[in-house]
Protein backbone atom coordinates (compact mmCIF):
# COMPACT_ATOMS: atom_id res chain seq x y z
CA UNK A 1 0.00 0.00 0.00
CA UNK A 2 1.44 3.34 -1.03
CA UNK A 3 1.22 6.04 1.63
CA UNK A 4 3.72 8.60 0.34
CA UNK A 5 1.93 11.50 -1.41
CA UNK A 6 4.71 11.88 -3.99
CA UNK A 7 4.67 8.17 -4.80
CA UNK A 8 0.90 8.33 -5.22
CA UNK A 9 1.17 11.14 -7.76
CA UNK A 10 4.26 10.32 -9.77
CA UNK A 11 6.00 7.25 -8.34
CA UNK A 12 9.09 6.84 -6.24
CA UNK A 13 11.58 7.00 -9.13
CA UNK A 14 10.45 10.54 -10.07
CA UNK A 15 10.73 11.87 -6.50
CA UNK A 16 13.53 14.42 -5.93
CA UNK A 17 14.69 12.66 -2.73
CA UNK A 18 14.54 9.11 -4.13
CA UNK A 19 18.31 8.46 -3.82
CA UNK A 20 18.35 9.25 -0.09
CA UNK A 21 14.85 8.10 0.91
CA UNK A 22 15.06 5.45 3.61
CA UNK A 23 11.40 4.38 3.49
CA UNK A 24 10.78 4.12 -0.26
CA UNK A 25 10.13 0.38 0.02
CA UNK A 26 7.89 0.78 3.07
CA UNK A 27 5.59 3.72 2.31
CA UNK A 28 6.35 4.17 -1.39
CA UNK A 29 5.88 2.05 -4.49
CA UNK A 30 9.54 1.11 -5.01
CA UNK A 31 10.40 -2.56 -5.45
CA UNK A 32 13.90 -3.94 -5.79
CA UNK A 33 14.67 -5.30 -9.25
CA UNK A 34 14.41 -9.07 -9.37
CA UNK A 35 17.73 -10.85 -9.31
CA UNK A 36 18.24 -13.16 -12.27
CA UNK A 37 18.31 -16.79 -11.27
CA UNK A 38 21.44 -18.73 -12.16
CA UNK A 39 20.89 -21.13 -15.02
CA UNK A 40 20.90 -24.80 -14.18
CA UNK A 41 23.84 -26.69 -15.56
CA UNK A 42 22.90 -29.18 -18.18
CA UNK A 43 25.05 -32.18 -17.62
CA UNK A 44 25.15 -33.74 -21.06
CA UNK A 45 23.78 -37.12 -22.07
CA UNK A 46 23.42 -39.89 -19.47
CA UNK A 47 25.29 -43.11 -20.25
Amino acid sequence: MTLCPIALLSGCKKCPIFPICLVKGIIGDYRKPAEPRPKAKTGGKPK
